[in-house]
């Protein structure tokens, strides 16, 4: 006979409720995010009839042994269809061992534009907020672009972040869609790309069309730089700078605008192992900012931006917790070891959130005209395999927060060489 114990039973329901008020939740969030989209089309910039004169921008790039790429990225830069004269483009060489430093050199003697700033030697190696933060300073101009030293922008999409930034002033940043430029190299980026075009058309877009919320990404950003002064730069004890400084910028007053209009490619992580750190990384952004902002949350003054942490804390703490508790009872009562005296129809349950995981990937899929039958099946796999994995990945986040304070602070994507958009 198998046992059974009262503490099951509600373990059971409360990973249950937790995971499907998770589910609910991003179900409402994919809906905001499709009309969002409806509201892009219906209201699509018409960049050419913009009657308003661009403003100069300082473009920020930094980098650090980013000699495979960064002739690519300064190439597509430099091709941004944006009046030449307004544009300034610091490349923050972060004391590179490689040839980085002689590449970027080489195009500044050839474009005046793009200015080479090297960190001096004592404050080298101490990470991309860092670099940013000394860039600040050598820039001129009062708008301030960020692009990471891997990425390849459309030629208009500088364009149209600066268009949506300037023609709203409570915007304190606007930010652009990221895609995978090596999404065919293997099933690895498939499924980041995958992933990624999920994230943003539906958390991204959906609170932003819900509650007026967007978070920063690490690249293809514009920053008002009095934003940036007021904020106090780039916080460099944060591992996901991105995030920490979108907190600052809403308490502060300004709001952030998601344009997926204006998009940038960029490499991801063609091995596991490499993939596995990134994530990791970014779990332990997450943590820092939870710690950070724990004891503020009710404070923040933004309602939505709190929402947004509750929904934080919940995905990496509770929701964890709940996933892990369900594969828990699913193999122990498959084992008839234990079983749950709690009525209900569960495995439709299951069932139904599996369906709605495909109809919302598929939704976001047929965005991109990506809604073919291959990405199908690849969407279950992911299911099984690739989102698994995340569970790995955030306790590993956590035990290294425990047991290793420091962070390798220039633990980046590793580039390979790659053919640029045409």
């Amino acid at each position: 006979m198998p046992l059974t114990f009262t503490l099951f039973d509600i373990l059971f329901l409360s990973s249950v409720t937790i995971i499907w008020l998770m589910i609910i939740y991003q179900l409402i969030l994919t809906l905001f995010g499709y009309r969002y989209r409806q509201q892009l089309e219906r209201s699509f910039w018409n960049i050419e009839n913009f009657p308003e004169k661009y403003p100069s921008v300082s473009i920020l790039i930094p980098a650090r042994n980013e000699e495979v790429v960064i002739r690519n990225t300064l190439k597509k830069v430099r091709s941004l269809d944006y009046p030449g004269d307004k544009l300034e483009i610091l490349v923050i060489n972060d004391g590179s061992t490689d040839r980085t430093g002689e590449i970027i050199e080489s195009i500044a003697q050839e474009d005046k534009r793009v200015r080479h700033i090297q960190l001096p030697a004592a404050e080298v190696g101490r990470g991309k907020s860092h670099a940013l933060n000394f860039g600040l300073k050598q820039s001129t101009h009062d708008l301030i672009a960020v692009y990471d030293a891997d990425n390849n922008p459309e030629p208009n999409s500088l364009k149209l972040l600066i268009i949506n930034l300037i023609s709203e002033p409570s915007l304190g940043a606007v930010i652009g869609k990221f895609r995978t430029l090596n999404r065919k190299r293997n099933i690895l980026t498939r499924f980041i790309n995958i992933e990624t075009l999920s994230f943003q058309w539906i958390l991204q877009a959906g609170r932003f069309r819900a509650f007026r919320v967007a978070i920063l990404p690490g690249t293809n950003c514009v920053i008002r730089k009095s934003v940036l002064e007021k904020c106090g730069g780039w916080d460099e004890d944060a591992i996901t700078e991105d995030a920490e400084l979108s907190v600052r910028i809403y308490q502060n007053g300004w709001k952030i605008k998601f344009v997926p209009t204006a998009v940038t490619w960029e490499q991801e992580p063609e091995k596991w192992s490499t993939w596995i750190r990134q994530r990791t990384r970014w779990v332990r952004g997450n943590n820092y900012v939870i710690k950070k902002y724990f004891r503020q949350a009710f404070r923040l003054g933004n309602r939505y931006l709190f929402l947004e942490f509750i929904y934080s804390f919940i995905l990496y703490y509770l929701f964890l917790i709940a996933i892990v508790l369900s594969h828990f009872f699913f193999i122990l009562c498959g084992l008839d070891i234990i079983s749950v005296n709690v009525p209900g129809p569960y495995t439709a349950v299951w069932i139904s959130a599996f369906i709605l995981y495909l109809l919302e990937v598929s939704l976001v899929l047929s965005y991109e005209r990506e809604d073919n039958i291959f990405n199908f099946f690849l969407t279950v796999l992911m299911y099984f395999t690739y989102c698994q994995m995340w569970i790995y990945v955030v306790f590993r986040g956590f035990f290294l927060d425990l047991f290793q304070k420091n962070v390798g602070v220039w633990d980046k994507t590793e580039r390979v060489p790659q053919a640029p958009l045409s």
